[in-house]
């Protein structure tokens, strides 16, 4: 699972993480920026955000169950669908050698316009450029290949924040194991506990766009044949 930002999957997928960890399978999150620009508290020296939204993250990840959780340390808003990223981006997937990639789409979605943030759209466009050809081909990047990181064709792709969803999933059983994992968000929640607040209204709307019973909870995405 890949997200921009720290949060960005938890709020897309923690609910899918979750189900997945508890059957044992294997899950790694990576998280391309530090976040430097979220948050609430104007008197916050920025300088110890990255440490702080960090310390966040991997907090989530083990309420999760994740244990694996790779920051690549990009400076949030500054993110570009550039060879270095999906060089990284590639290193990662040959070493997890995933059978399922979930990620940002690339696409502008103008219903939900925060799912539109620029990293969100570059993280999507380079994820997707390192699952195909980049990962798989052993003469792109060939720095890895010397480091033994052999190439890996990710069978298929899940992108989150897509204008046209044709996949939910349902997460009602793990949404109050969610709701815990956003809750390690501290920096990030408003008086009200804004992000629990939207995450839950945004699972119950996608659980009856779905046609799902009424008070279900759903993660949608796209899903993406990428062998």
């Amino acid at each position: 699972m890949i997200g921009a930002h720290p949060d960005d999957i938890d709020f897309n997928a923690a609910g899918c993480a979750i189900a997945w960890r508890a059957q044992g399978v294997d899950v790694t999150w990576c998280v391309v920026t530090d976040g430097q620009s979220g948050g609430f508290d104007a008197d916050l020296d920025r300088a110890e955000v990255p440490a702080q939204r960090r310390g966040e993250q991997r907090a989530a990840a083990r309420a999760a169950g994740v244990e694996d959780v790779v920051f690549l340390g990009l400076r949030d808003g500054e993110v570009a669908d550039d060879p270095a990223l999906r060089r990284e981006l590639a290193r990662v997937i040959r070493r997890v050698r995933p059978v399922r990639l979930l990620v940002h789409s690339p696409e502008r979605d103008w219903s939900r316009v925060y799912q539109c943030h620029p990293d969100h759209l570059a993280v999507g466009a380079a994820a997707l450029a390192a699952v195909y050809p980049e990962a798989r081909n052993p003469f792109s990047h060939t720095e890895l290949l010397e480091a033994g990181l052999e190439p890996h064709a990710v069978p298929e792709t899940w992108l989150y924040g897509a204008p046209a969803p044709d996949l939910a999933v349902d997460v009602t059983a793990e949404a109050a194991g969610k709701e815990a994992v956003l809750a390690c968000h501290v920096s990030q929640h408003d008086a009200a506990g804004g992000l629990i607040t939207a995450a839950r209204r945004a699972g119950e709307d996608a659980g009856a766009a779905a046609g799902m019973a009424a008070g279900r909870v759903a993660e949608v995405f796209q899903r993406v044949d990428t062998r």
